[in-house]
């Protein structure tokens, strides 16, 4: 049998991908054959060149994703560089911090606009190039702890990952006849740039250790098979899930 989670001759869109997770997953993906078109506000050169190394295609996009103008531009380029789009993976988000009780409207809209409103209409500029190709595709969103917890001082970030699971599910649910299959990926606690002051907190960190089941921050490379598996043939019968890849953080 050919070899299901092989990507030779897909195109695959991630925004994000400068560093940490969308990175490792944009590597994961070119790894398993896909070439890749990265998104984002800054040149993701270290991404390019691990692409690259491995022999496949990179194009660069920079785009502001805080706002969701531009996502129909973004697919059109990334067909026309690449010669098609495959696989989606809505990697980009941010996150503020406040007490909830003094959560401003800025705050709010900043987070919901990438992490919600644009990554529903670049998945739908997507699906819309994948039925007019007839190929069908792969679109899976990042999705996070907190769209299955609560967590504290994050109100937008946790309804806008809570939104994105149920987002997941609606689209799957509309374009699963059309050959697109929309799942979603909850990473754990991974060791990135973005948690280096949770890593160096020694409190802070033995407890989040104490939490994970397997001992240890994930590493990017974690999200690999994960993201390849819902990239690929392999998940062409999942639907509307959202995999944690997390150490074991929800068993516990």
């Amino acid at each position: 049998m050919a070899n299901p989670f092989d990507l030779t001759g897909k195109v695959a869109l991630v925004t994000g991908a400068n560093t940490g997770l969308g990175q490792g997953m944009a590597v994961a993906l070119a790894e398993a054959g896909a070439d890749v078109c990265l998104v984002g506000r800054s040149a993701p050169d270290e991404t390019v060149a691990k692409i690259e190394a491995l022999g496949r295609r990179a194009h660069v996009i920079l785009a502001d994703l805080c706002s969701a103008d531009g996502v129909g531009a973004i697919v059109a380029e990334t067909v026309s560089a690449l010669g098609g789009i495959d696989i989606l993976v809505n990697n980009a988000g941010i996150i503020k911090r406040n007490d909830s009780i003094d959560f401003t409207f800025d705050e709010w809209d900043a987070v919901m606009n990438v992490n919600l409103r644009t990554l529903f209409f670049l998945s739908q500029a997507a699906a819309r190039e994948m039925m007019k190709s007839g190929k069908g595709g792969k679109i899976v969103n990042i999705a996070s702890m907190l769209s299955f917890q609560g967590g504290i001082r994050v109100p937008s970030y946790t309804a806008s990952k809570s939104g994105v699971a149920g987002l997941t599910k609606i689209l799957a649910n509309e374009w699963a006849g059309h050959g697109i299959n929309v799942n979603a990926i909850a990473p754990g606690y991974f060791a990135t740039n973005n948690t280096a002051a949770l890593q160096a907190d020694e409190t802070r960190n033995t407890e989040i250790l104490g939490r994970i089941p397997a001992g240890r921050w994930g590493d990017p490379s974690d999200l690999g098979g994960a993201i390849v598996f819902l990239a690929s043939r392999a998940s062409d019968y999942v639907q509307g899930i959202t995999l944690p890849v997390d150490g074991g953080w929800l068993a516990r």
